[in-house]
């Protein structure tokens, strides 16, 4: 099986998935900040024009993503997500006019670097179409159950690095989540076509937790820095997106002596990452009194 397409839409959704962060975070810091969740959040959004460009990304990137899962395996296509990270500063960057120092360019590269050795290492492979309702289930059950524990204790606690890491684990879950039911869904469209995918519970499941995470998103990036929110987003989709693929799709990654490489590669990415995350990639608004 080819993976370069699959790499090809994954990059793309990635990009644009960067493009969005950059917008999205840039709208919802000037909102007003509220203490709990709010749904309302999103109508004060609905208001501003950068918002409304960084949906337009999303929409763009789940275009890109849909094709990438339906080409490929989940194990190598969230992974490759872990790139918005790097992509989101260097846009971030074009947006403010400020060059990125020397220091944050050898954290991109780390990540690039770590991203490939991981994944030629790891090689996944498997593409199964077909999943069982009996391993829907309790995978499903144990990733709701996270995100409600992560949700809960993030809002409950004051605006800072434990809210925004709690919220967004839990982003990353919901991510992770619908990256894994839309792939499914993409194969009821081929399958069965529009008639199919339209009465599939995979396709309203996948648009729920899209939902779901859209939502808790925009509160992480308003509880607290992206230091503590990024590294768990970006980490945590793709390690739980990996997971999801070993256990709900069979997929399968290299083992024996391939986990030195694969150890190494993952020590380099979250060396990276975290480096990556102590830069906002924007200029920060002033704080907003909490509603």
């Amino acid at each position: 099986m080819s993976l370069v397409l699959p790499v090809v839409f994954a990059v793309f959704a990635a990009f644009s998935n960067a493009a969005a962060t950059v917008l999205q975070r840039r709208a919802a810091l000037t909102v007003p900040q509220s203490r709990g969740f709010r749904p309302g959040l999103v109508l004060d959004l609905l208001k501003r024009p950068l918002w409304l460009g960084g949906i337009a990304a999303v929409i763009a990137a789940g275009a890109g993503q849909a094709l990438a899962l339906a080409t490929g395996p989940l194990s190598l296509v969230q992974p490759l997500f872990v790139l918005e990270l790097p992509l989101a500063l260097l846009i971030a960057s074009l947006f403010a006019r400020r060059p990125l120092p020397g220091a944050l360019w050898l954290a991109v590269a780390a990540v690039v670097a770590g991203l490939g050795v991981a994944m030629v290492a790891a090689s996944p492979d498997g593409n199964r179409t077909h999943v069982p309702l009996d391993r829907w289930v309790p995978a499903l059950a144990g990733c709701a159950a996270a995100v409600c524990a992560l949700a809960v204790a993030g809002l409950r606690r004051p605006p800072g690095r434990a809210r925004a890491g709690c919220l967004g684990a839990a982003t990353a879950i919901c991510y992770a989540v619908t990256a894994a039911l839309m792939k499914s869904a993409v194969h009821v469209l081929d399958e069965r076509g529009p008639g199919g995918f339209l009465t599939a519970w995979q396709t309203y499941a996948f648009a729920l937790t899209g939902i779901a995470a859209l939502l808790l998103l925009e509160h992480a990036m308003q509880g607290g820095p992206l230091i503590a929110s990024q590294p768990a987003l970006t980490l945590g989709d793709a390690s739980l997106s990996l997971l999801l693929g070993v256990l709900l799709y069979e997929e399968h990654v290299r083992a024996g002596w391939w986990l030195v490489p694969e150890l190494a590669g993952l020590a380099l990415i979250v060396t990276g990452v975290l480096s990556l995350s102590r830069r906002s990639p924007e200029e920060e608004a002033p704080a907003r009194a909490p509603e």
